[in-house]
């Protein structure tokens, strides 16, 4: 329960900061237009708090349903105003003033992600390097020919220095490409091109491990099988095991490295196995009845204790990434131009069908998303706020009635036939974003229900 109550927190402060920057967006131009604002609501439904500020007595709120919100403007459409305040109606601005409204909160949005990319690229993270580890047999990357230990240097011609790179510019070229040219360097310093073949991955969608199914993952250094921490009240401490303890043998199969602890035991849920262990040079037997734990909607096995650490993993696997401050920003406006220019680009894909309607990621999927980000550090978690801090930009600048995009066409419409949208048009363009948008919904949750049980 703690678990899931730590991403539902992680989940819920990314809603809250991308609704209050959007709806602040709005506020902030409304403000400027001069239009006189009623409430800020954050969700949406009855008020569970609500306080009026300001020389406007603008009502802030925090309503019972918290996914979206809501800045309600003094409108003639939606009641009656008074004659001294109609030139602070929000349907008396000229056009192009409502426009500037509309598009603020969107808007808002990609500020919001330049400003953290900015900040992150300033700072420097330490990321993975594009270090690949052994391919699954018969996947994409052992078709390719690439081996354990092998550093990408380059993604189709474009340089890489991360994991998180490489895998970007895999996802930009998969749209329109089915092999991508990988150079890598092994560990005897030899230069190769690759050719991976990602057509069935494309057509399958990216959601989830799409790395994975591609046969590519990170390095893993083969660690002797040495216990280091022995957790208490663990299945392993109940055994007797003991930090330092070094695994020969589970179930009379020899041991090599950790990696075939690991894999032993996560095999094994509920299920007693017979370990050899040499201690202090002492052959040592125990048995161990790894405890069952889920995991993306599976069952695996732990035992509760680690590795025996020495110190060289995070320098051999990992890379600190920094620029100055005016290289940073310039960067963080590129990172945002381009995943606004993917994201639009896949939604045309989904559209046409090129690009499967999986990679629709629905509430429980983003929460899932931000619960692991926030577990690996506040540098992937603000990322991860990044990423989908421009997908909701994007997404709301569709043309779909009710969304800001929806209004920016009305205004467009407005523009080229000299005269507001009939009440008529507007009532119909309603019902039919309504649709399209619970058919989004009802594919986003399909897709969420489906992770969960095919795990």
């Amino acid at each position: 329960m703690s678990g899931f109550l730590y991403y539902l927190a992680a989940f819920a402060l990314v809603l809250g900061i991308l609704v209050v920057v959007h709806e602040f967006g709005h506020y902030l131009a409304a403000r400027w237009a001069g239009v006189k604002v009623l409430r800020f609501s954050v969700g949406f439904g009855r008020p569970l708090w609500a306080r009026r500020f300001g020389q406007d007595g603008t009502e802030w709120a925090i309503a019972a349903f918290p996914l979206g919100g809501y800045v309600k403007m003094l409108d003639e459409r939606e009641g009656e105003v008074p004659a001294e305040e109609l030139h602070r109606s929000f349907n008396r601005q000229s056009v192009l003033r409502r426009m500037v409204i509309v598009v603020a909160g969107p808007a808002a949005n990609f500020l919001l992600a330049i400003v953290l990319y900015w900040g992150l690229f300033w700072n420097g993270t330490e990321e993975f390097k594009p270090l690949l580890g052994a391919p699954a047999v018969e996947s994409a990357a052992a078709s390719a020919g690439l081996e354990d230990g092998e550093l990408v240097l380059k993604v189709a011609g474009e340089s890489v220095q991360t994991w998180q790179e490489m895998r970007w510019l895999l996802l930009q070229r998969a749209v329109e490409q089915d092999q991508i040219e990988l150079e890598v360097i092994n560990p005897q310093h030899e230069i190769a091109v690759r050719r991976l073949d990602v057509l069935a991955v494309r057509q399958s969608g990216w959601e989830g491990e799409a790395l994975d199914r591609l046969g590519l993952t990170l390095y893993r250094p083969r660690l002797p099988p040495v216990l280091g921490q022995v957790n208490a009240n663990s299945a392993a401490a109940d055994a007797g095991l003991r930090p330092g303890d070094e695994v020969l043998s589970i179930d009379a199969t020899p041991i090599g490295s950790w990696a075939d602890v690991v894999q032993h035991v996560r095999k094994s849920p509920g299920k007693a196995i017979h370990l050899e262990v040499l201690r202090d040079g002492v052959r040592v037997e125990s048995t161990v009845t790894p405890a069952a734990v889920e995991e993306r909607g599976r069952q695996i096995g732990r035992i509760g204790a680690a590795v025996a650490a020495d110190g060289r993993l995070p320098a051999e696997l990992m890379v600190t990434v920094s620029y100055g401050p005016l290289s940073a920003l310039n960067k963080a406006v590129i990172e945002t131009w381009d995943k606004s220019a993917f994201t639009l680009l896949m939604i045309g894909k989904m559209i046409t069908g090129e690009v499967s309607w999986r990679n629709i990621s629905g509430p429980v999927t983003i929460a899932d998303y931000a619960g692991r980000s926030a577990r690996l550090g506040v540098d992937y978690y603000l990322k991860f706020l990044a990423l989908v801090s421009i997908s909701l930009g994007v997404l709301n600048l569709l043309p779909i009635p009710i969304l800001d995009g929806g209004h920016l066409l009305y205004y467009l419409v407005e523009i080229i036939k000299r005269g507001p949208v009939s009440e008529r048009t507007m009532e119909i363009g309603q019902q039919i974003g309504l649709a399209l948008l619970l058919m989004l919904m009802a594919f986003a949750f399909y897709n969420d229900i489906n992770r969960l049980f095919s795990g």
